[in-house]
């Protein structure tokens, strides 16, 4: 007798379109239900036809990505994340269009929409929520399915490991813009620095562009003015790659007299980077997911995606004070 997934699904108390995702390998469904399914699958002996499996995975969804204003989608980190994107939903057959800032006139059936935050996403989730499309966010936000990187743990992980090195003078660069994932990793770093020395460890925060250019210009700036940090904790690897660059060309020896800490994970940019290193490509793998999660009206979930320190040659003890 041939083994149909009705029958799958009766024994495993689901639906056959939870059956249909577990065979087709989607990953909108709960560990334990797949698990679950799984298990009746290999009771039964059932063997899922190679043929129909590779044309039910073809996906007919679009997904639209809507990118704030004012991304700079030049930047280093914008160029990996984007590719991390496509390839997941290549993966997943899935169709995409980038959308406008203003998609007022665009008429394109959307299937859902994966945003980045942005200084309006109250805004934009009640254009989608009006159109009746689903979103999913990079960023974090109540009501709609995100994920996002440690950003509050990685800010955490930087100051412990530059007090762990014996800094007690020490610099954060970050933007000027209210970015969300800045705020974050600023309010990271200074919470775990007043938790270990109170007003005594408050670091001096000087606010500027999030590009090279940007991380020189502060660093030079605050070199010239008189700031002598032997730390300095830079909120995007742009910066502190940035830093180094002003660094040298006031000579000043890094790690010997001041180390350098980014946060992305894009060691690439610098020989010997050290950086609080973000997982880009399992960011981008939930980022899918949760978007096509929001097609099948899945439960809203908030994902954070653990961080973790690169060990580099930009990063020394402090010198010890003469």
């Amino acid at each position: 007798m041939k083994i149909t997934i009705g029958e799958i699904a009766r024994q495993a108390g689901v639906s056959t379109g939870t059956v249909s995702r577990v065979i087709n390998g989607k990953p909108t469904v709960a560990a334990e239900t797949r698990e679950n399914v799984l298990a009746v699958m290999k009771k039964l002996g059932y063997e899922p036809d190679p043929v129909a499996r590779e044309l039910s995975r073809r996906s007919k969804h679009t997904l639209g990505i809507w990118v704030g204003a004012g991304e700079n989608r030049l930047s280093p980190y914008f160029s990996v994340i984007w590719r991390a994107l496509l390839r997941e939903m290549q993966m997943h057959a899935t169709q995409f269009i980038e959308l406008p800032v203003d998609i007022t006139p665009v008429r394109r059936r959307l299937d859902a929409v994966l945003m980045f935050h942005c200084a309006d996403i109250d805004q934009r989730l009640a254009t989608l929520w009006r159109r009746g499309v689903p979103g999913a966010l990079i960023g974090h936000h109540p009501g709609v399915s995100c994920v996002a990187p440690d950003d509050i743990g990685g800010g955490r992980l930087a100051a412990m490991r530059l007090l762990a090195l014996g800094h007690r003078d020490l610099l954060h660069l970050t933007v000027a813009d209210e970015h969300q994932w800045a705020v974050d990793r600023a309010a990271g770093f200074t919470a775990a620095l007043a938790e270990h020395g109170g007003q005594s460890l408050a670091p001096v925060i000087l606010r500027g562009g999030g590009s090279v250019l940007g991380g020189y210009r502060l660093m030079r700036d605050a070199w010239q003015q008189g700031h002598r940090p032997t730390g300095i904790f830079c909120a995007t690897d742009e910066m502190a790659v940035g830093a180094l660059g002003a660094l040298a060309d006031l000579s000043v020896a890094v790690p010997e007299q001041v180390s350098v800490l980014g946060f992305d994970g894009l060691v690439d940019l610098y020989p010997g980077l050290a950086s609080v290193a973000q997982d880009i490509p399992a960011i981008a793998h939930e980022a899918v997911a949760l978007a096509l999660g929001a097609i099948e009206r899945d439960a809203v979930r908030h994902v954070v995606v653990p961080v973790k320190i690169v060990e580099g040659s930009t990063l020394g003890p402090a010198p010890r004070k003469s």
